[in-house]
């Protein structure tokens, strides 16, 4: 792990005046190892605020294989960020391919990958991907829930 920041802003605080904002950002190699640290890493985190990680955990597994997967070039690492906004969870995965974009396919029926972003967008409630300054793009997640 290269670099991690948590942090929180409370209510009536300069950052944030109507709610707290939770946020957790880490860089990671774009390994499957740093894809594993990435999904135990936030759900770590997740549980650390009493909030709901299963799809989560899910959710971050597919976007984080992704980037050590279709968006890794060597020595460069991707950034994974969570932020709570309200109800709302917000996933962001950052790797250094802008030039590959993500598209859901229909693997066929024997293939043994190829369905991770149909799992994204089955469980999470919307999902996109942001263009970044070359050569980044970010994908990301946003995923509901009741508030603790």
């Amino acid at each position: 792990m290269n670099q991690q920041t948590q942090g929180i802003a409370e209510p009536g605080t300069r950052h944030e005046p109507e709610a707290a904002v939770r946020n957790f950002s880490v860089l990671l190699s774009s390994t499957p190892r740093g894809a594993r640290l990435a999904r135990l890493l936030a759900v770590d985190t997740l549980r650390s605020w009493g909030l709901p990680h299963e799809r989560a955990g899910h959710v971050i597994a597919e976007l984080a294989a992704n980037a050590a997967t279709h968006g890794r070039l060597p020595g460069r690492s991707f950034r994974l960020t969570l932020y709570v906004v309200g109800a709302t969870l917000r996933i962001e995965v950052t790797d250094a391919r802008g030039e590959r974009l993500p598209e859901p396919q229909v693997p066929d029926a024997g293939a043994e990958s190829g369905r991770g972003l149909l799992l994204v967008e089955a469980l999470a409630d919307c999902w996109g991907v942001t263009e970044g300054r070359f050569p980044r793009k970010t994908v990301w997640a946003e995923l509901g829930f009741r508030a603790p």
